[in-house]
This record gives C-alpha cells, sequence and structure tokens, in this order.
C-alpha cells in the first residue's frame, strides 16, 4: 500500500463519524446539513473501496455543500478530504493547500478535537512528503496536547502511533520508544485498533535490531508474522520479514537471513502493486474537464440570456466569446503546467528511489567490508595465538637453547603479522566512523615520559638520544582523548627512530592558544636527524601502504603508520604538516585542543599482582581449537594453576555443576554451545565465579553482548603473557574483595 493512501486511510477511518457534541444548534437550512452528512458518507465508503473518481467528485461537491453552510467544521473537513485524494494522485503541492486550509478552518472552529487532528494531518504530510522530521514531530506534540484536552483516549492512541512512525522513519529511535511504551502499558489497550497489534510489534522489533538486541527482534517480529498469517497485509508481512531478516543476520545466522529477505521482498512487490496512482490522476484530470465543461455551459446560457434582453448588444457579445476564448486558453495553459508538475514530481520520485537504492547498496558494500575484515581478523588471530604462545613458551625452554634464533624469528615474524593485521583493522575501524572519543585526565608530562619509556631499545639498537621539551606554560594535568594522542605519537617517534641513526630525535610541546573557555591548544613537533624524505615522495607517504624506498635503509612497516595517524588527526580536526630535506632530517607537527582540569581526580594506583596468587587456584578453559588449549594450558600450569579444558560451552557448563572453579576463561566461538550461551546458563546457578571472555574479534563488535551475557572482564587474542596474567589476578582478587 502506498505510504501516504496507509497513513491517511487509518486517519479517514477514525473520524468520519460525528459525536452528540458536534451536532449543529440553530441550522437555518436542516436539508442543507443532511445532504452534507450523506456526501461526507459517500465520500468515505468511495475513498475506503479505491473508488477515487467518485471519492474525487463527493469531496468536490462536499466543498461546494461546505461553502453554502459556511461551517468552519465542515469547510476544514471537506478540505481535508480532498488533500487525501491529491495525496493518492501524487500532487503534493494541492495536498499541502488544502490540509493548510483545513487546520486554519479547524483553529477558527476552535474544537480541541478537530485543531488536534488537523495538526496530525500536516505532521504526517511533512514527515512523508518533504522529509521535514522536525516541523513533523513538533506538529505531532502539538497533536498529542490537543487531542489530550478533548478526552477522546481512541484518537490519542492513534496520534502516539503516528508519532512513532515518524520517530522511526527518521531514525530518532529514542522518541519512538517513548511512545511504544505509552502504546504498550494497559491503559491503552482498549482504545488500540486490532490493526495496530502487528505494526507496534514491528516497530519494537525494529527497536530491537538498531540497537543491536538481534534475540528480542526475533521474538516480536514472529509475533508480528503471526498475526498477519490471517488477514495481514503485504505491508505488513512485509516489514515483518524484513525485521526477521535483519535479526538473523545481526546473529551471523546468514541462510536464514537471506530465506526471510526473500521472502520480504516478495511481499514488498506485492504490496507495490496495490498501488492505484494511474486511476486516481485520471479520475482528477477527468474531474477538471467536467469542471470546465460546467463552466462553458454557464457562460452560453448567461449570453444566450443576454442576447434575449438585447439582441443590439453584439459588441458586448464579441467581448464575451473573446473572454470565453480566453478562458479556454488559460484552463489549457493551468493543465499544461499541472501535467508538466505531475511529470516533475514523477521524476523527482524516481530520483529519490535510484539515490535511496546507491545509499543502500553503498551501505551494504561498507557493512560487507567491515564484515570481511573482522572476520579475516579473527581468522588469523586464532592460529596466531598458537604460534606466539607455543614460541614464547619454547624460547623458556633451556633444553632448546641452541635453536633460540630461530625460536626468536619465528615469535618476531608472528609479533610482525599480528601488527600487520592490527594496522589494517584501525584503517578499517577508522574509515567506518567506528572511532569512540572518550575523554580522560591525565599527567602530560608522564605521559610523555611513558612514551620514550616504550621506544628505549629502540633507541638504543639505534644508538640514538631523544630530547623532550615541554613548555613550561602548560598545565601539569589535562583532559582529552589520551588513547588517540596515544597512537598518534607512537606512530610518529617510532618513525623517527626507526630512520635515525646515531641521531637525535627532539619532541616539543609549546602552548599555542589559551582561548577564552580555557581550552590550551598545544603544539607537538617531532623532529629527526635522519635520512630524510625526497622531495618527490613526500606526497606519498600517507597513502596506505607506501613507504619511502632508501638504497642504504631496509626496513619492514606495514606502510600504514602515517595514514593511520592522519586520519585520526583529521577525527580530531587537525591536519600533520611535514618538513624534511633528503639527508638532513624530517619534522612532523600537528596541533590538538585539551581542557583545563581545574579540579585534578586522584587516582589510586593499582597495587602489584603476585603471581604467587595463582598457586594451586582452579582454572577451566573453555575452548574448542586444540593448539589454543595447549598454549594457554601450559601458561597457567607454568604459574602453578590446576587447569582442567573443556571442548565446548555445553561441556562447560556441566564441569561448572559438578567442580569447584576459581575462574572460567571462555571462548566466545564454539561448537553445540557457544562463550555467549555457556555464560547465561552458568549465571543461572552461579553468580559469582569470574568468567573471562576469550576472543579474537574486534572488542567493539561483541564488547556490549559480552557484559549482556554476564562475563566479567575480556582478553583479545593474541595476548602477552602479562596482561594474560593481569587480568586474571584482577578478577580473582575482586572475587575475594566481595566475600
Amino acid at each position: 500500500m502506498n505510504v501516504f493512501k496507509a497513513i491517511f486511510l487509518l486517519l479517514f477511518v477514525s473520524n468520519t463519524g460525528y459525536s452528540q457534541q458536534d451536532t449543529i444548534k440553530n441550522t437555518k437550512d436542516s436539508i442543507l446539513i443532511e445532504l452534507i452528512e450523506q456526501t461526507i458518507d459517500s465520500s468515505t465508503i468511495y475513498y475506503n473501496s479505491g473508488i477515487f473518481t467518485k471519492s474525487l467528485m463527493s469531496n468536490i461537491k462536499l466543498l461546494d455543500l461546505a461553502k453554502q453552510s459556511k461551517n468552519p467544521r465542515y469547510l476544514s473537513k471537506a478540505q481535508r478530504f480532498l488533500a487525501y485524494d491529491f495525496l493518492i494522485v501524487g500532487d503534493t503541492l494541492l495536498a499541502r493547500e488544502n490540509l493548510e486550509n483545513s487546520r486554519k478552518y479547524a483553529e477558527i472552529f476552535n474544537d480541541d478535537l478537530t485543531v488536534g487532528l488537523s495538526y496530525m494531518d500536516l505532521a504526517n504530510y511533512h514527515s512523508r512528503s518533504d522529509l521535514d522530521y522536525k516541523k513533523a514531530l513538533k506538529y505531532h506534540e502539538i497533536s498529542i496536547t490537543k487531542i489530550k484536552k478533548s478526552k477522546d483516549s481512541i484518537e490519542l492512541a492513534k496520534a502516539y502511533y503516528n508519532t512513532i512512525i515518524t520517530a522511526f522513519y527518521s531514525e530518532q529511535y529514542d522518541i519512538g520508544l517513548k511512545y511504544l511504551k505509552i502504546l504498550g502499558s494497559p491503559g491503552f489497550d482498549k482504545y488500540k485498533p486490532d490493526y495496530f497489534s502487528t505494526s507496534e510489534k514491528t516497530y519494537w522489533a525494529t527497536y530491537y535490531n538498531e540497537n543491536g538486541q538481534y534475540l528480542q527482534a526475533e521474538k516480536v517480529a514472529r509475533e508480528a508474522l503471526i498475526l498477519t498469517k490471517d488477514n495481514g497485509t503485504p505491508a505488513e508481512k512485509y516489514d515483518a520479514y524484513e525485521q526477521l531478516a535483519v535479526s538473523f543476520y545481526g546473529q551471523k545466522r546468514y541462510k536464514e537471513a537471506y530465506d526471510y529477505r526473500l521472502s520480504s521482498e516478495y511481499y514488498f512487490d506485492e504490496s507495490q502493486g496495490l498501488i492505484q496512482d494511474e486511476q486516481s490522476q485520471a479520475a482528477l484530470a477527468k474531474l477538471k474537464v467536467e469542471q470546465y465543461k460546467n463552466q462553458i455551459a454557464d457562460q452560453k446560457e448567461k449570453t444566450a440570456l443576454q442576447a434575449e434582453i438585447a439582441e443590439s448588444k453584439n459588441n458586448l457579445n464579441n467581448i464575451l466569446i473573446i473572454v470565453c476564448l480566453g478562458g479556454l486558453l488559460l484552463f489549457i495553459a493551468l493543465f499544461v503546467a499541472y501535467t508538466k508538475r505531475r511529470d516533475l514530481n514523477l521524476a523527482l520520485r524516481k530520483k529519490n528511489e535510484e539515490y535511496l537504492q546507491a545509499k543502500e547498496k553503498s551501505e551494504l558494500l561498507a557493512k560487507a567490508k567491515s564484515k570481511f575484515f573482522s572476520t579475516v581478523s579473527h581468522e588469523l588471530r586464532t592460529p596466531l595465538y598458537g604460534v606466539i604462545g607455543l614460541s614464547s613458551i619454547l624460547l623458556e625452554d633451556p633444553k632448546l637453547k641452541s635453536h633460540e634464533k630461530d625460536l626468536k624469528s619465528l615469535k618476531f615474524s608472528a609479533d610482525y603479522l599480528l601488527a600487520l593485521i592490527n594496522d589494517v583493522l584501525q584503517i578499517n575501524k577508522i574509515d567506518s566512523n567506528n572511532l569512540e572519543n572518550e575523554l580522560s585526565q591525565f599527567n602530560i608530562r608522564e605521559f610523555i615520559q611513558s612514551i620514550t619509556a616504550t621506544f628505549e631499545y629502540m633507541r638504543l639498537q639505534n644508538k640514538n638520544k631523544i630530547v623532550v621539551k615541554i613548555d613550561s606554560k602548560i598545565p601539569e594535568y589535562l583532559q582529552g582523548n589520551v588513547v588517540r594522542l596515544s597512537q598518534i605519537l607512537m606512530n610518529l617517534v617510532g618513525n623517527a627512530l626507526k630512520f635515525t641513526e646515531n641521531g637525535t630525535i627532539t619532541i616539543s610541546l609549546i602552548l599555542e592558544e589559551l582561548k577564552d573557555n580555557n581550552d590550551y591548544n598545544i603544539l607537538f613537533s617531532i623532529t629527526d636527524t635522519g635520512i630524510g624524505i625526497p622531495k618527490d615522495k613526500q606526497a606519498t607517504i600517507f597513502d596506505e601502504f607506501t613507504q619511502v624506498e632508501s638504497l642504504n635503509y631496509v626496513y619492514q612497516g606495514t606502510g600504514l603508520g602515517l595514514p593511520i595517524v592522519k586520519k585520526l588527526l583529521q577525527a580530531s580536526n587537525s591536519n600533520l604538516l611535514l618538513e624534511s630535506e633528503l639527508g638532513k632530517g624530517t619534522k612532523v607537527s600537528f596541533d590538538l585542543n585539551f581542557k583545563e582540569v581545574t579540579k585534578h581526580i586522584n587516582t589510586v594506583s593499582k597495587p602489584l599482582l603476585n603471581e604467587s596468587l595463582l598457586q594451586d587456584k582452579k582454572i577451566l578453559v573453555a575452548e574448542d581449537n586444540r593448539i589454543n588449549q595447549i598454549v594457554t594450558k601450559k601458561i597457567l600450569e607454568k604459574k602453578g594453576v590446576i587447569c582442567s579444558i573443556a571442548e565446548n560451552g555445553d561441556e562447560a557448563v556441566n564441569l561448572i555443576k559438578n567442580n569447584h572453579f576459581d575462574l572460567i576463561l571462555m571462548d566466545l566461538n564454539m561448537p553445540i554451545m557457544n562463550g555467549f550461551e555457556a555464560t547465561i546458563e552458568t549465571r543461572k546457578f552461579n553468580s559469582t565465579i569470574p568468567i573471562i571472555a576469550l576472543t579474537a574479534v574486534e572488542v567493539e563488535e561483541v564488547r556490549n553482548e559480552i557484559y549482556a551475557a554476564g562475563m566479567d572482564d575480556i582478553i583479545v587474542k593474541p595476548y602477552d603473557d602479562s596482561q594474560f596474567t593481569r587480568i586474571i589476578l584482577e578478577n580473582l582478587i575482586s572475587k575475594n574483595y566481595d566475600k
């Protein structure tokens, strides 16, 4: 069903009757009032039956009768009904004009319900026609306020429902949720029409899907689908199948998502087949011709009467003929203009559809790209966990001392591959606009010291010196995105050290500007005395996977460091400036804004973790990969842990029920029962045991789902030994504190 017809049909059905308070008092011509009432009934029947030719003719007659009665309520209703017909034929300009006139007459009539309904009509028009959602929601608020005053609960329920539709169209889901909850409250059950039930559940499914709650979305979408089986419209079935397809895709149940998407497309095509635009447009044209013929007939009667009264006034008759011809030409011109406007509306509608299709295709490609990187990340990180873990364990074995060099080469290669994967994922995250802007307080001088300390080994290896210069005007504590700043400086300082030997790297921080709102604009610069960059290469080093070639230096790297820095700075409204000369070194600089910390919050430093606390602790490792089982078990047993292995989530749940464990390491992707399901089952009978998620996918993709399932912490594979141990100890200590 056409969107306009669906919305306005809902309103049309709900407002054709009259209550006793609407009875027109002191009416001089009761016959006229009765004729108006009959015309309203006829128009309603024709419109709801899809006979738009007779609907249009009835509404023209209704407007003429309303003008005779001079009653503002009838005038408001006649203009409103005509607007519905113009929307059916796609003439949004005439529709808007009639809706505005309907509102004016409603305000003259000064009845809260009538005024509220007129604002509801305008809200729906602005939402669907010119996509002005801000104005639409404003009119919805006025409509709800007026209808509340009228104390008509049935119409109030419809006002809430139409507001939900607009909110979801404009992707303002929190507003839609507010009214969904109101409609779902017990007080509205007896006022909601039966046809609201299916749409209500479909919108709940949409809300859950948008918030990543795919299981809840699947549940309510199935309920909506059940409601459509007996007498649901194709549009309702399309919505239910579409939301089920989205929920299955979010659950990675791709086969079911594909099947339900095919069903949704079938009902979409069927709903489109019900549109009767061409019939309605022909009816409008026919009506225009009938009006013209009536005007010509009236004019001829007047001309004949004048000829009988004064046959001698031939000149006047000639003038009248000229006027008639002019009127005919004017009508033809107006008709041509109307046809062109209609064609323009159709062309614009087609362009909008093409744009939406292109936008949807682009979004699907972006999602596919993101999904590809996520999948590749998981598939590469899982075996890397085994390679890095086993090589680390073998390096500590004194019996393999003769192979130490080979093992170090193996571990270096694996670490290099992991760095490449992380850089590619970072680029993908930036391109997908998934960066988080987390602000925190930090000591700027201690922060720079920690950055330089990280590169101590590289500094010594290349026999370099690092000099740090920090402007004394810069306060000790600042507030900003310290994670992003760390990523930028790590890449830039690392590059400077990598391409410099027996030289100096200078890190400088200068306060450029102190703004009125206590924002500090700080200029960062990293200067080295290294090999420099040729002029013809300076424009390309910011391209992904591009490196500077040199005859004297051979360095390994992904070629993603500088592109990542450039994109991170662009996300912070800054740019990277480069000055370099071959053989004389390079200087890179950028500026960032930071907030002044007027009141520093002292954070208590975490106590040093004692690995002896792991002695004799019982830890269950739920992991289906045999190599990863071996690596994790060896790391834990080396620290005195009593380690048990579960091949899948179902086996893990049974072991937890029948044995005592101090902590669970839960892999997310396992056969039979995955880590999420196993955690949910465990929490049903044990709410205290620490459960740590093991995952090789990007944390941002599953963080909310992990904590929602009941897990306490996250370890991303592959991980280093110290990080792995620290997270386990923190959760064990936290468990003891809780006791």
